[in-house]
């Protein structure tokens, strides 16, 4: 650490390449928190956690007992020990004794992506509410045609309020808080959505995982998904750097050139052959052809790639990398798999072997400082190495499966969730972040 601050110093290292570092290092010293504690007023099981997107400061949770709440996690509401320990308990919690409140289990919850003002709720009652957070009343509620798994908006969103749904139902719900109606509906998944994610680098591309093993990307300006991932379509590792392949690109256009000129050439002889002279019937016979298969070729449509799965079993967790270049998915199948975005290929990383939930949706979660991603695995949470598959760390104290865990970036702390009603914080070591921030001072 002394050196990488002398590196600093001397101006060898960027100001933000030594925060990663100091981030990264913080992260490595993750334990179980003996300064903060976060007082669960939830009697069901932990289904969803996050941290607001703008401040950082406060946490949403939802649980099976059909309540949802909100915690400040940076000002703690009681001391002990002399104020060495923090404990957090709820602002205030929803419940079923809220004249709007949900009925069954709370299954999603998270914030409208702009301010802490609003936030929304998912549930096994076939409701969607969106929640004014000073009032605590439902401004908007959507009626669902199944149970729902889970909801999501986009936090780059500045053209629409969308709220994606997966459900019970076949088809992905987009729900629109400005209007309080459906937006539209994308077809695509024979089988229940578990998950939706959006995209991290636009805010029109989501990705949904379903029941039947798929997981596809939609444009939502379009009707049809443009992508279904297909888990024997692989490449190894992650793909080469941009300028490394811009080079390779610029030496072999040559190549595809003269390869297509061939092709076309090759094509055009045997058209020839097959028409005996006769022009008029080799353009009316090949022009539909040829409108046909350029209609088929869209991978919505194709039928052999319509029907790819990504997991043997039912696509239980998603999460995009923060850059929006790869996706992480989790599926009852009890596998990990990393894929690349922009070719949609499963980039064959061996993660170790876990077991995972398999009847339920799962809450994964990444940190763009290191490249770690925090996976619920049954009891504990393991932190994966993304482009070895070895694990990084193993997060032992709940009694219970871990439903969802979240990455809280301002403090570099992880948030666990289970069925044993608790959440638990994971901090780093105090030790070393006392001495990061004296060698920063």
């Amino acid at each position: 650490m002394w050196r990488e601050i002398g590196d600093r110093e001397a101006g060898k290292l960027r100001p933000s390449s030594f925060s990663n570092r100091v981030k990264s290092n913080r992260i490595q010293t993750l334990q179980l928190s003996n300064q903060k504690e976060i007082v669960s007023p939830h009697r069901g099981a932990i289904n969803s956690l996050q941290v607001d997107l703008t401040e950082g400061r406060y946490l949403l949770s939802g649980a099976s007992d059909a309540s949802a709440a909100v915690y400040d996690i940076q000002r703690g509401t009681d001391y002990e020990g002399g104020g060495a320990i923090s404990k957090h308990k709820a602002i205030f919690v929803v419940d079923k004794q809220h004249e709007n409140g949900h009925k069954y289990a709370v299954s999603s919850a998270v914030w409208y992506p702009v301010d802490t003002g609003l936030f929304v709720t998912g549930s096994y009652d076939h409701h969607i509410n969106v929640w004014d957070t000073n009032t605590t009343q439902v401004v908007v509620n959507f009626k669902m045609p199944g149970k729902v798994y889970r909801t999501a908006m986009s936090s780059l969103a500045t053209s629409h309020m969308l709220i994606a749904a997966g459900t019970e139902d076949v088809q992905v719900r987009l729900c629109d808080i400005a209007s309080g109606a459906f937006a539209h509906t994308l077809s695509g998944h024979r089988d229940g959505v578990m998950t939706v994610e959006w995209s991290t680098s636009s805010e029109w591309v989501l990705v949904t995982g379903g029941c039947d093993g798929a997981i596809r990307f939609w444009d939502i300006r379009r009707a049809g998904c443009f992508l279904v991932l297909d888990q024997s379509q692989s490449q190894l590792g992650r793909r080469p750097p941009v300028l490394q392949r811009s080079a390779t690109n610029k030496g072999s256009t040559a190549k595809p050139l003269l390869a297509s000129q061939s092709s076309f050439a090759k094509a055009r002889a045997q058209q020839r052959k097959h028409t005996n002279g006769n022009g008029a019937k080799s353009s009316t016979s090949k022009i539909p052809v040829k409108g046909s298969m350029k209609q088929r070729l869209h991978p919505g449509m194709l039928s052999s790639q319509d029907r790819a799965t990504a997991h043997y079993g039912a696509v239980t967790g998603l999460k995009v990398t923060d850059d929006g270049m790869y996706l992480l998915s989790a599926g009852s199948d009890s596998r990990l798999r990393l894929w690349d975005v922009e070719s949609g290929c499963n980039t064959l990383v061996n993660f170790e072997t876990v077991r995972l939930q398999t009847s339920k949706p799962i809450q994964l979660a990444t940190s763009p400082n290191s490249p770690l991603a925090f996976v619920p695995c049954m009891t504990a949470v393991k932190a994966f190495d993304m482009w070895s598959g070895r694990t990084a760390l193993t997060f032992r104290g709940h009694y219970e499966h871990v439903n969802c865990c979240w990455f809280s970036l301002q403090d570099q702390e992880l948030y666990t969730g289970g069925n044993d009603r608790q959440i638990l914080v994971w901090s780093p070591s105090r030790l070393i972040s006392d001495e990061v921030v004296n060698m920063m001072i």
